[in-house]
């Protein structure tokens, strides 16, 4: 009997145990995130400080709800990276649908955005309340990427909550691995939007070469 989870309801050990997926925190496995980042405009810079007022605004009204968050932070930064613009491609809401090699687990669901042809996968955490948590989505994401239909490739993620973000980097293979950069923040000093928008660009260009 094939079992269908919902990735919604996935957990990391169900990644684990049924397609082998693993963490690894070697710093070479992901060097995209660290290394030779592209500078972004001073204009730039200008109106991700205003999305950075935007979010400290949404904190004085909660709850901060997906499509709030979405309009307000993740819209204005695709915007600003010019990711609506050929030859980027930008789908929502589309249905992914993985399984194990003998089909005897189907894990299927939606994704909030997908940029660039399949390649780098955008989540955004719903939540009611304004305290949560990245890892609310990691496991949910990663299913999502494991269904990459270009599995020679690896693909690349990111994860919001509006105020944190987080990149992804999976390579399957014979044994899935996926690696995690460090956790920016909008409650960091300065303004952690001008690395994630450079490390967003950054991935644009490995993916497109």
């Amino acid at each position: 009997m094939v079992e269908t989870i919902q990735a919604k309801d996935i957990t990391l050990r169900d990644l684990r145990l049924n397609f082998g997926l693993q963490l690894t925190q070697e710093r070479e496995f992901f060097p995209e995130w660290q290394e030779n980042l592209p500078e972004i405009t001073d204009l730039q810079k200008q109106q991700l400080d205003r999305v950075k007022d935007g979010y400290f605004n949404l904190l004085a009204y909660p709850p901060m709800l997906e499509g709030v968050v979405r309009m307000t932070i993740l819209d204005p930064l695709l915007f600003i990276g010019e990711f609506y613009l050929a030859p980027f491609q930008v789908k929502a809401e589309k249905s992914v649908k993985i399984s194990t090699e003998d089909e005897g687990t189907i894990v299927t669901g939606t994704l909030d955005v997908l940029i660039l042809k399949d390649a780098i996968w955008v989540m955004v955490i719903e939540s009611k309340q304004v305290e949560f948590s990245i890892e609310a989505g990691l496991a949910q994401i990663l299913s999502y990427m494991l269904g990459n239909p270009h599995p020679e490739k690896p693909s690349f993620g990111m994860i919001t909550t509006g105020g944190s973000f987080i990149f992804l980097k999976l390579v399957k293979g014979d044994s899935p691995r996926y690696g995690l950069s460090r956790l920016f923040s909008l409650l960091n000093p300065g303004n952690d939007l001008y690395t994630v928008l450079s490390i967003l660009r950054q991935l644009a260009q490995t993916v497109s070469d």
